[in-house]
C-alpha cells in the first residue's frame, strides 16, 4: 500500500484487474493541509461520481510515504471500509474518478498514477484528452521510455522525467509545453499540491478553502459536500501551487482565447455546480426557455427525460405556460446509459432506467425535453415507452444543437459515422426516432441562454466543436490514418 519517499520502486496499488482502455471525461479532487485528507477526498469524489462511474483512485502523502488505493467500481464501494481509509493516511491527497469507454480497463490505467523521480515521488491525475499523445508516445518509446499503461496521463509523466529542469513545477511546465489538448491536472509531490488548466480552459477546475486547507476540484458541488468555501476558478493556462508557504500562481503559457466546454453546461456538470461564474441549473433553465421561444408546439404536457433534461424542461414549461409533469419515472439505481460500453447494455439500460407514467401520459400531447441526441438509441426507446403509455402525440425538443461531430477533448462521443445528426437531416431524424416533430436549440440560441448575444463566428466564446466542427486545438493524432493511431506498439488503440 505504500511507497517510500526515496524509493525507486513504483507505489504498490491494491485492487482488481481487467482489460485495457483509455479514460475520457473524469473528475478530480485534491486537498492540502487537512487531517484525514483521503477521507475528505473520498467525499469529494462521491460528489463527482456523475463524472465517472467506472473506476476511482486516491493517493495520499503522510510526510514520509505515499499511500494509494485504486479500484474498479463506484467510490462508495471502494472507499467505504475502515481498513482502506486507515491506510490512506496523510494531510495531502488527490483523487480521480473516470467513466468507461468502448472497452474495459485495467488497474494500471486507473488514476492517479504514481512515479518516483530523482526529486522524489509524484502522483498525478488529469481530466481531458491530449490530442498529440500518440505522436509523443511514439517519440518517447524511440528514446527508450517504457510505458506501463495506455493512458495519455503517463505521457505527461515521461515528459516530466526527461525534462532537464530542476524544480518540479518547471518540469511540469516544460512537459506541458510539448503537449496539445484539453486538460485539467492535479498532482502532489512530497511538499506541494499542484493544479492547472490548459491555456484554452476547456476542462474545469475550481479552488476552494476549508479552514487552513486548500482544495481543488472539477466542480463546486464537491466543495459543498465537505463544507468548503468556493474561492475562484483556476484560470485557463494557470498553474496553482500550494505548499507550506501558502498559495502561489504562475501563468507560464502563451495566452489563448477561452474555450470552456459548452457541453459541461448542457449535460456533464451537476446542476448544483457553479461553472465559470454561472449556475449550471439556471443555465439549463435558460436553455429550456430559449428552446420554447424557438420551437414550441401545441401540447398538453412538458415532460423531461430524467434527470439531465429536468432543468431545461422546467424552463421550457415556464416560458410556454404548459404544465410540467414527471411523465417518465427514473430508477436511480441504474447508471447513465450514455456512458455504458456496449449497445446491448445501452438497450437494456433504457428499459431498466425509465418507465412511462401512464396516469399522466394517456391521451396527452407530450413535449419531451432532453439534453442531447448522440446515437439516438436512447431516444428511440424513450419515445416507444411514452407512446406505449398512451401519449396521443410525442414531440421532442433538445436543449443542445445537433451533435454532428465527435469530441476529441475528453468526452467519449462515438465516431462521426455513428452520430445520428451526422447521418440524417432533421426530418429523417424525427422519423428514425418516431416523434411527431423534432427540434434542437440553435447554436445562437444556446449562446443567448448563456448571456451572449450569439456565437462569435471569428472567436467563439466556448468550445462547441461537437456541434460546429470548429476544433480550437489541433487534432494531431486524429489527422493520421486510423491504423497509425496506436497508443502502444502492442496495438492498443485510443
Amino acid at each position: 500500500m505504500t511507497a517510500s519517499r526515496t524509493s525507486n520502486a513504483p507505489v504498490k496499488i491494491t485492487g482488481p484487474g481487467g482489460l485495457t482502455a483509455p479514460e475520457e471525461e473524469c473528475g478530480l479532487f485534491g486537498i492540502y493541509g487537512m487531517v484525514d485528507a483521503a477521507t475528505h477526498t473520498a467525499l469529494g469524489l462521491h460528489a463527482l461520481q456523475h463524472r465517472g462511474q467506472e473506476a476511482g483512485g486516491i493517493v495520499a502523502y503522510d510526510g514520509e510515504q505515499f499511500h494509494s488505493h485504486r479500484a474498479l467500481g463506484l467510490v462508495g464501494d471502494n472507499f467505504n471500509s475502515t481498513d482502506t481509509m486507515k491506510q490512506l493516511v496523510g494531510d495531502m491527497a488527490i483523487g480521480h474518478v473516470r467513466y468507461s469507454t468502448s472497452g474495459g480497463t485495467v488497474l494500471r490505467n486507473i488514476q492517479p498514477l504514481f512515479a518516483d523521480f530523482k526529486f522524489g515521488g509524484l502522483a498525478i491525475a488529469h481530466n481531458g484528452n491530449l490530442t498529440n499523445a500518440i505522436k509523443i508516445r511514439h517519440e518517447l518509446v524511440q528514446r527508450g521510455c517504457i510505458f506501463q499503461s495506455t493512458s495519455d496521463t503517463e505521457t505527461i509523466i515521461h515528459l516530466i522525467a526527461i525534462s532537464e529542469y530542476g524544480r518540479v513545477v518547471d518540469r511540469i511546465t516544460d512537459a506541458l509545453s510539448h503537449v496539445e489538448g484539453a486538460y485539467s491536472l492535479l498532482a502532489i509531490t512530497q511538499k506541494k499540491m499542484i493544479g492547472l488548466r490548459d491555456p484554452y480552459g476547456v476542462r474545469p477546475l475550481v479552488l476552494g478553502r476549508l479552514g487552513d486547507a486548500w482544495i481543488m476540484s472539477s466542480e463546486t458541488c464537491a466543495l459543498d459536500i465537505i463544507g468548503a468555501e468556493f474561492v475562484r476558478d483556476v484560470e485557463p493556462g494557470e498553474i496553482v501551487i500550494i505548499d507550506d508557504k501558502g498559495l502561489h500562481s504562475i501563468k507560464p503559457f502563451s495566452k489563448k482565447p477561452n474555450r470552456f466546454c459548452i457541453f459541461e453546461y448542457i449535460y456533464f456538470a451537476r446542476p448544483d455546480s457553479i461553472m465559470e461564474g454561472r449556475s449550471v441549473y439556471e443555465v439549463r433553465k435558460n436553455i429550456g426557455a430559449e428552446l420554447a421561444r424557438e420551437s414550441h408546439v401545441d401540447s398538453d404536457l412538458i415532460v423531461p427525460v430524467p434527470d439531465s433534461g429536468v432543468p431545461a424542461a422546467i424552463g421550457y414549461s415556464q416560458q410556454c405556460g404548459v404544465p410540467f409533469e414527471l411523465g417518465i419515472i427514473r430508477n436511480h439505481y441504474v447508471g447513465r446509459t450514455f456512458i455504458e460500453p456496449s449497445d446491448q447494455i445501452r438497450h437494456l439500460g433504457v428499459r431498466l432506467k425509465h418507465n412511462g407514467n401512464a396516469a399522466m401520459l394517456k391521451g396527452k400531447r407530450v413535449v419531451l425535453v432532453d439534453d442531447s441526441i448522440v446515437r439516438g438509441t436512447t431516444s428511440v426507446k424513450i419515445v416507444e415507452m411514452v407512446r406505449s403509455a398512451g401519449a396521443k402525440e410525442v414531440h421532442m425538443r433538445i436543449s443542445s444543437p445537433p451533435t454532428a461531430h465527435p469530441c476529441f477533448y475528453g468526452i467519449d462521443t462515438p465516431q462521426q459515422k455513428d452520430l445520428l445528426a451526422a447521418q440524417y437531416d432533421l426530418d429523417a431524424m424525427a422519423k428514425h426516432i418516431g416523434v411527431d416533430s423534432l427540434a434542437f436549440i440553435s447554436v445562437d440560441g444556446l449562446y443567448r441562454a448563456l448571456g451572449e448575444e450569439g456565437r462569435n463566428i471569428e472567436v467563439p466564446q466556448y468550445c462547441d466543436a461537437c456541434f460546429s466542427g470548429d476544433y480550437p486545438i489541433a487534432l494531431i493524432d486524429h489527422d493520421k490514418n486510423p491504423a497509425q493511431q496506436q497508443l502502444s506498439l502492442l496495438g492498443e488503440h485510443k
